[in-house]
């Protein structure tokens, strides 16, 4: 049994408050307690029906003119109403753009990216590359790219926001700067031209690298496409796929993961725990999820929220199509990502 600051004398515990310095035993395992984290991040669950409203509601009452972007925050219940995180890292709100709107361009240190829940004829500019908006669609704004969007349909576009904020918010290096409307290229996305199909890149001249980040939309028809083929090979029919740098094979972002999961009908899917905090947001299909001990049940564009190490059992009453957003690649820079059998 380590000491506690109560068995100090008073006179001892004020002197070190004067120093400036605090003694570790009392506080060891709350710091590093055994065996696994005690993570203050709780299960969460936003239902897009319940969501939707107020977001159409929040576009009459504001324009985007004076939120410059109109978003709901996705609260940890855990952390409780205004918490600017889903988890201890990743920030998940639900976006909306009307027709004809415009979010103007800026730049900021946090990394995100977009999944495109509902409507047609919205777009995103990110350094100079037009990439339009469709549902299920993952839109990366890597933290350092100029980025701005638009809307050219004719309803509401909404997307769901997921970004590293929490990380960069807590290292003290969050920010954000505004710059004059970017004049698109006058051709499509990279997606549709240099990496359209799987295991092709463009040669490059030496001494020539290419982007950071050299494709930004990862369209979903592709997305949906390749999980079907891969779960005709699947033992149990469960396929899941990772988004990546198709020049590198490295995460799609540095401190976000993104994985594409497919669960037919009727399927029960218990993952290992992981020692990485998720999103799930739910493209199509319904189904049951259970974290720690909470039930949720899902349909299409609900979101879900895992804190790290938890429990979870996907039970599906329809064939699924899920992208779990995780933090496991900062966990693997860090070289401390962990799976334990259940």
């Amino acid at each position: 049994m380590l000491g506690t600051m109560e068995e100090l004398p008073k006179d001892y515990r004020n002197s070190l408050a004067s120093a400036g310095v605090t003694p570790l035993w009392p506080m060891m395992r709350k710091a590093l307690p055994y065996g696994a984290p005690e993570p203050v991040s709780a299960p969460g669950f936003w239902t897009y029906e319940s969501l939707r409203p107020l977001l159409m509601q929040a576009g009459e009452l504001t324009p985007v003119e004076k939120a410059e972007r109109r978003v709901l925050v996705m609260s940890d219940p855990g952390r409780g109403p205004g918490a600017m995180q889903a988890t201890a890292s990743i920030y998940l709100g639900l976006q909306l753009l009307l027709p004809g709107e415009t979010a103007p361009n800026h730049i900021h240190t946090p990394s995100a990216a977009r999944i495109i829940v509902e409507g047609e004829g919205g777009y995103t500019v990110v350094d100079g590359e037009k990439l339009p908006m469709d549902e299920g669609d993952i839109i990366l704004t890597p933290g350092g790219e100029w980025h701005e969007h638009g809307h050219e349909g004719t309803e509401p576009v909404v997307w769901l926001d997921a970004l590293d904020l929490p990380i960069i918010f807590y290292l003290e290096g969050s920010y954000s700067r505004e710059g004059k409307d970017q004049s698109p290229r006058n051709r499509p996305d990279a997606s549709q031209v240099e990496y359209l199909a799987s295991g092709l890149a463009p040669v490059r001249e030496k001494d020539v690298v290419s982007r950071p980040y050299p494709m930004v939309r990862y369209p979903w028809v592709r997305t949906e496409a390749a999980l079907l083929e891969l779960a005709k090979y699947s033992d149990n029919g469960v396929a899941e796929l990772d988004y990546v740098n198709p020049e590198t094979g490295a995460p799609a972002l540095p401190t976000l993961g993104f994985t594409a999961m497919y669960l037919p009908g009727g399927q029960t899917l218990a993952p290992p725990l992981r020692s990485c905090s998720s999103a799930i947001h739910v493209v199509k299909g319904r189904g049951r999820t259970t974290v720690n001990g909470e039930t949720f049940d899902w349909g299409p564009k609900d979101t879900i929220s895992v804190p790290v190490f938890a429990e979870v059992t996907h039970e599906t009453s329809e064939d699924a199509f899920l992208i779990r957003v995780h933090d496991r690649p900062i966990q693997e820079t860090l070289r401390y990502y962990e799976e334990r059998k259940r």
